[in-house]
């Protein structure tokens, strides 16, 4: 017999109290298959006279409800099956709110997607003070909207414009900032949440209450005038976010504006018909595909069967920006001791005032408390020498670019920690062969390449030499992970994975410059392809000295395609490193005046002219084949290991439009013959570098797909 979901146990003060606990999951999760259990439980509870109140509560120790199970989609071949899916939930959620007892649900730990869902048709909210709880509807991440009730019912909890900001984004809210819009009814100590859940039942189904709105508020909300300034603004704003390319947003507008002006019936009506609908667009299958991939590869050491060792205490070395970013992740995200080294006091007082700073943010917003950051900054500790460093397990160089001084480093810590201690370098380019060319222990030696800034960039690059054990493989991606990052284990080689096909794509980009194209066509072409910002604003950003640096390094390593063009040597000289100098593509400062705007005197050091000639898409087709084309050559030499880690090293490292699921994706999607027509045709125009991979055009030729 399987084990039930759902278990009610009714206590002597006539207060049931249902358990939800879904076996064989670490985290409670909504399946359809639940609807029948639930409507079982709902009889029996309707025919018990005795209970006068209920209190739903997580059988599992550090989750409420998780969200729905998403898989149940993949199983869905039309928009119908998928609305069914929906209006199934909001049949069984609109049960729950019609009872006639008090229904209170006590929420420890993540209560997101239907699990909000269901504790919003509940009559009333209790939940825990623990860093573990959060609130939120994400299914706009995943290109779906809140199917089960959320764009009704949460307006009409929270007010229209904070119920917009919580859909639209998918942001999760601690349970102080719920209590304060309203979502919960209090929040309490874990230890005396069913108490307190109990308590609210006892005192009957609370009556409604109007939301919560300031004066201005309530002339934007309460009159129609208002409401339609409110919907035009978001459309407007969204719009603006997603370059139109995500369908989701637009439909939760419309959903919840449905809901407001023709009531909740028709709302709900609504809902289900896009929920359907949105499932089957292809940027909602890309966005789950991507959830999926990222889901399975949390289970993955990255050397298969062998296990990691535990990192009880690492090491930085230099305290600039990235070493302080590495030691902030390190310290506040892992929880492990740091160790940071630099060659002056200045240096680690950089870095430790680096980590203070975020601390300090999260304070000034009640996400931590003094204690806590106290806690955290107590783990970070400097050193100009390699005082310390005996017991460390895994070092993480983070030094600048040269060969001779990351091999004294690699020398240096042989010398003076143990035999097991891991070295990661976090170059950008150079081998890592290279680095562990000199080692006594190069099995030990291994690249760990973060990406700017290190507290919000999601990916690194795990990159395993020749002569890397499996052992220091897993012990690495086991650290990153514990950082809060994604880590994809790449083969050695120049550039690595992502920063190889980044390059492809940024000289293209500057070739197309040189043509006499303005750079604000380039960069609005690309952000309305859907990357987050455009190639010459991330060239500023990241640093055109940067760039002039790895330059040669690709072109030495991997050939003529990689050659850069020679123009960029003016805007070196001309002093021009972009933003860090105040001085690159873009005006900064004070000349900038608040707005984003080109340095028009960019074009006579470069000798040009600009005059737009090329469409977007013309634009945005030809850097953009160049990045598709060197990720497939990737996988042909086996610097990333599948299709898969490809598609997530891009997205999450830099920005590649997830709706598009990422490179090998959107190739199944365009076809490979295509893009191989796309590339011959440049090829013809602007030479070798477009040539089509091997691999691709095996692909083309076979009419096969990466998936």
């Amino acid at each position: 017999m399987t084990q039930p979901t759902f278990t009610l146990t009714v206590r002597p003060d006539q207060i049931g109290v249902i358990s939800m606990d879904v076996a064989g999951e670490s985290m409670n999760v909504l399946k359809a298959a639940f609807a029948d259990e639930i409507k079982s439980l709902l009889s029996d509870i309707k025919n018990n006279k005795d209970i006068k109140g209920l209190v739903i509560i997580s059988g599992k120790p550090d989750s409420f409800i998780a969200g729905a199970d998403i898989s149940m989609l993949d199983g869905c071949t039309t928009a119908q099956q998928a609305e069914d899916i929906g209006r199934m939930g909001q049949l069984v959620f609109n049960q729950l709110e019609a009872l006639a007892i008090p229904l209170v649900a006590a929420i420890h730990g993540p209560c997101l997607g239907g699990g909000l869902e269901l504790a919003l048709a509940c009559h009333a909210r209790v939940a825990t003070t623990d860093n573990k709880t959060v609130l939120g509807l994400p299914e706009v991440q995943l290109g779906l909207l809140p199917g089960s009730g959320g764009t009704q019912r949460l307006p009409r909890l929270v007010g229209i414009q904070k119920a917009l900001d919580m859909i639209l984004t998918g942001k999760q809210l601690r349970a102080a900032q719920a209590k304060k819009i309203g979502l919960v009814d209090a929040v309490v100590p874990k230890s005396i949440l069913l108490e307190a859940a109990v308590q609210l039942a006892l005192k009957g189904k609370p009556a409604a209450r109007d939301v919560k709105l300031n004066f201005v508020g309530k002339v934007l909300e309460k009159t129609p005038f208002g409401r339609a300034i409110v919907f035009s603004q978001a459309e407007k704003q969204t719009l603006a976010k997603t370059q139109g390319n995500y369908p989701a947003p637009l439909k939760i507008l419309k959903a919840i504006k449905a809901g407001v002006d023709g009531g909740f019936n028709k709302g709900l009506d609504v809902e289900a018909k896009a929920f359907g609908e949105l499932c089957m667009t292809s940027e909602s299958k890309a966005l789950r595909s991507l959830f999926f991939a990222t889901t399975q590869m949390k289970k993955e050491t990255g050397a298969g069967d062998v296990q990691p060792r535990k990192v009880h205490k690492a090491a930085i070395l230099g305290g600039g920006l990235m070493g302080g970013g590495i030691a902030n992740v390190t310290a506040t995200k892992a929880g492990v001791p740091v160790r940071i080294k630099d060659i002056s006091q200045q240096g680690i007082s950089n870095a430790m005032k680096y980590s203070y700073s975020l601390l300090e943010k999260k304070l000034r917003k009640r996400f931590i408390t003094k204690t806590e950051v106290q806690k955290q900054m107590s783990l970070l500790t400097g050193t100009t020498d390699y005082s310390g460093f005996h017991d460390v397990d895994l070092v993480v160089e983070a030094v600048f670019e040269d060969l001779n001084l990351k091999q004294q480093m690699v020398a240096d810590i042989e010398a003076n920690c143990s035999e097991h201690t891991v070295f990661a370098s976090n170059t950008s380019s150079l081998p890592i062969g290279q680095i562990a060319a000199k080692a006594a222990r190069p099995e030990n030696v291994i690249g760990l390449h973060y990406f700017s800034p290190v507290d919000k960039m999601p990916l690194v690059e795990v990159i395993a030499h020749d002569k890397t054990c499996a052992e220091t493989i897993a012990t690495t991606v086991a650290f990153a992970r514990k950082q809060g990052k994604t880590p994809i284990v790449v083969k050695d080689g120049a550039g690595f994975y992502v920063n190889r096909i980044l390059a492809l794509y940024m000289n293209e980009a500057a070739n197309i410059l040189l043509e006499g194209e303005p750079v604000e066509a380039l960069d609005k072409a690309l952000v309305k392809f859907g990357f987050p910002v455009g190639p010459i604003t991330l060239l500023d950003e990241v640093g055109i000295d940067v760039g002039a640096k790895i330059s040669p390094i690709l072109l030495k390593e991997l050939g003529e395609r990689f050659t850069a063009p020679a123009a960029f040597d003016r805007l070196l000289a001309d002093g021009r490193k972009g933003r860090k100098t105040e001085k690159g593509f873009y005006l900064y400062g004070a000349k900038a005046k608040g707005k984003k705007q080109v340095d028009a005197s960019v074009y006579s050091v470069l000798g040009l002219n600009p005059a737009a000639k090329l469409s977007g898409d013309q634009i945005a087709l030809r850097c953009v084949v160049q990045m598709l084309n060197e990720a497939v050559r990737c996988l042909e030499e086996g610097i990333i290991s599948s299709a898969r880690d490809g598609d997530i090293g891009a997205i999450f490292g830099i920005g590649f439009p997830p709706f598009l699921g990422g490179p090998f994706r959107y190739i199944d999607q365009m076809g490979a013959a295509t893009l191989v027509a796309h590339l011959r045709s440049f090829e013809s125009r602007f030479g070798a570098r477009f040539a089509p991979s091997k691999l691709l055009l095996e692909k083309a030729e076979q009419n096969t797909t990466f998936y």
